[in-house]
Formats: structure tokens, sequence, C-alpha cells
């Protein structure tokens, strides 16, 4: 099955919550695992949560979503700086700070994640995760 959705969202916190829930209902349309789901689900909403606070005050959110039978790719965009230097596997932070682990946690949790080449000014956060199938999961 193949499902994608494209989403220009405006550039405020709530649009976090809005991609989260779009992305949660095209997941229930497919066999992936809970784990999988919920991995998706904390991808989307720190790479929205990124693109709100570093995005330029004008910019949107426009967020890409395609199910292809077993990997969803999710892709944030927005025009502004790309935050770290595009660093990805940058080192947390120290236990009492505030933010700073939103990138190595999208890293630890897809599949693939990268920033790549999108128009001039525009950043763009290109993210895989491998679909497990809920029928042939291990049972715990």
């Amino acid at each position: 099955m193949r499902v994608s959705m494209n989403l220009s969202l405006p550039r405020q916190p709530s649009s976090v919550t809005r991609a989260r829930h779009v992305l949660t209902t095209l997941l229930s349309l497919t066999d992936a695992a809970e784990d999988s789901r919920d991995h998706l689900a904390v991808l989307i909403s720190e790479a929205c949560a990124n693109a709100v606070l570093h995005a330029d005050p004008d910019s949107v959110v426009d967020i890409t979503i395609v199910i292809d039978d077993d990997v969803c790719l999710l892709e944030v965009g927005n025009r502004g700086s790309i935050p770290n230097g595009g660093r990805l596997d940058a080192e947390l932070p120290a236990p009492l700070t505030v933010g700073g682990r939103g990138l190595p946690l999208i890293a630890a949790l897809a599949d693939t994640a990268a920033f790549v080449a999108g128009p001039p000014g525009h950043v763009l956060l290109r993210i895989t995760k491998h679909l497990t199938d809920a029928r042939t999961a291990p049972i715990r």
C-alpha cells in the first residue's frame, strides 16, 4: 500500500500536534507495529518542533509523509538555517540544559536521517523508518 500526503502548516507550536495526528492517522491504515508507530510519532514531533523553533519568522513548515509498503519517509522543511551545522549525531547537552536533544533523538530513532539540499534558503530534513509488520513482530 502507498499513502502520501503533503502539508503546509503555520510556524506555530500547534502545528507539531497537527502533524503528529495526521501521521498517526495514516499509520493506522497500515500493519505497522506499535513500536514503529511510536518512533515515528516522536520523529515527526521532534522534526516539526525544530522547524517551528528555528525557521525564519515568516516561514511555514512543509511536511511530506510517504508510506510505501514497509517504509515511511518523512520530510520536514522550512525557510531558515540548518541547526547544529547539519550534524544529527551531536553530543547531548548537560542533563539540566533545556533543549538540544531533538536532533540526537532523531538520529537514534530513524533508520536514516539527514539534511538534504532543498530550494535556496530552505532547510529540508529527510527521515526514513522501516515499518515492522505487526503480524510478524515477536511476541514478548
